[in-house]
């Protein structure tokens, strides 16, 4: 038996679990790349139920920390909020955290909605087509409502002349 073939051939064996392993990352740009929050998901192999899942704050050239959140399902959507401050609530799986961009250093769990809310959603961080994209939220528009005439105060006719015309 000739068994000289198997040492070559074994790279081709390991070939399909090494190619399972997937490091995504996507970027919800604040104000421009400089200021940004990127959600970062590694997945291992393919029979795994968890991916590992954290999240870059920056706002460069003053700051950028990697924080580690847990592990969630590989399909798992992460969305933004924005409270103000430069503080952010993410949603992962109904679990809070929230960051900051002032330091990047803070980051924390949270038990429940803050009193002031979640504030307004800014996006999600979601799997389209096999691949981690940022998908902002549609901007709502504050709603304007049409104004009854007789509320509109009258424009005098005539003017009076200005000082300068005389």
């Amino acid at each position: 038996m000739c068994y000289g073939f198997m040492p070559r051939l074994l790279p081709l064996f390991l070939l399909p679990f090494l190619v399972a392993c997937s490091d995504q990352r996507a970027t919800f740009e604040i104000k421009g790349s400089a200021h940004a929050l990127s959600l970062i998901r590694v997945t291992g192999m393919p029979w795994e139920k968890t991916a590992k899942y954290s999240i870059v704050a920056a706002r460069m050239p003053d700051c950028m920390r990697r924080h580690a959140m847990p592990e969630a399902s590989p399909g798992a959507s992460v969305e933004v909020y924005s409270p103000g401050n430069e503080a952010w609530i993410l949603k992962q799986d109904g679990s809070l955290f929230v960051t900051e961009t002032r330091t990047c250093e803070g980051f924390a769990r949270l038990d429940k909605v803050p009193e002031g809310g979640l504030g307004p959603l800014m996006g999600r961080f979601e799997i389209r087509n096999d691949t981690l994209v940022f998908t902002a939220a549609p901007r709502v528009e504050a709603p304007t409502l049409p104004v009854p005439a007789e509320s509109v105060p009258a424009l005098p006719v005539a003017l009076p002349p200005s000082p300068a015309s005389t």
